[in-house]
């Protein structure tokens, strides 16, 4: 069994035969799935999905290419949000560079609010990063030295994500690590399984052999694999560690 740690079953991909790929999924080899919003919108979205399955789970967030000038009663009602019972993690906030979308020092005003409101709060935050390493290690060490969380998509360094997980993160990949031309198989090795999560971001970053079409949880299986060969261990051992990680970070222990 995998458990998705980071999806996106709300957008318009899924309007045809939402219902039906759920269905499926979660009756054959996919544990659980947290859908990820990244404004208030899908925010919402992803916790009426989460009241319609029984093991599906919501995250409330904003991300860093969807803030507004002046995102203050955005994150207010991500505070009201966080209350809901199938809510399990804020997120996802953080910085991207990558897409100039979005000033920089809104996008750093708004992670350093939902940053703190994660630990206001005492919920896990999932942090988006994109050609912001440093960026976002200088804000990550400005707001606190002790964090629950998980960096989603990870693409900086090793010693980065060292650094990442004795401040109490954990580090999640995507499909792209079955691409040919990728550099996050040192990355991978260097990582204890221990602090590993399992994820899609469907229905972006399709693994191999499906690059090209649309991603979904059902997907998950191949990036284990590709784990449990770059460290020599079984895809049972990295579903089963993983599995675990997912549920112990989100304090999901209901089935």
């Amino acid at each position: 069994m995998f458990f998705e740690s980071h999806a996106h079953l709300y957008f318009e991909h899924y309007d045809e035969d939402r219902d039906k790929l759920i269905n499926e999924l979660l009756s054959t080899e996919i544990d659980g799935i947290i859908n990820v919003g990244v404004d208030i919108e899908t925010s919402y979205q992803s916790i009426r999905l989460a009241e319609k399955y029984d093991r599906i789970y919501a995250a409330v967030g904003l991300h860093p290419t969807d803030l507004k000038s002046n995102s203050d009663d955005a994150v207010k009602e991500i505070r009201e949000l966080l209350k809901h019972d199938k809510v399990v993690a804020l997120g996802e906030t953080g910085l991207d560079l990558y897409w100039d979308k979005v000033p920089f020092e809104t996008q750093r005003k708004y992670f350093i609010k939902q940053l703190e409101l994660s630990l206001e709060e005492n919920f896990p935050v999932i942090i988006h990063s994109r050609d912001a390493e440093i960026e976002t290690m200088k804000v990550i060490n400005e707001v606190s030295d002790n964090y629950t969380g998980v960096f989603h998509c990870y693409a900086g360094s090793a010693d980065t994500a060292l650094e990442l997980i004795d401040k109490g993160f954990y580090i999640s990949f995507t499909g792209n690590i079955t691409y040919k031309k990728n550099d996050r198989e040192e990355v991978i090795k260097a990582l204890p399984l221990d602090r590993l999560l399992l994820e899609t971001d469907s229905p972006f970053l399709t693994p191999v052999p499906f690059r090209g079409k649309r991603n979904d949880p059902s997907k998950l299986r191949y990036i284990a694999q590709k784990i449990a060969d770059l460290k020599n261990i079984s895809i049972e051992e990295v579903s089963k560690v993983t599995l675990e990680n997912t549920r112990k970070l989100f304090k999901i222990f209901d089935n």
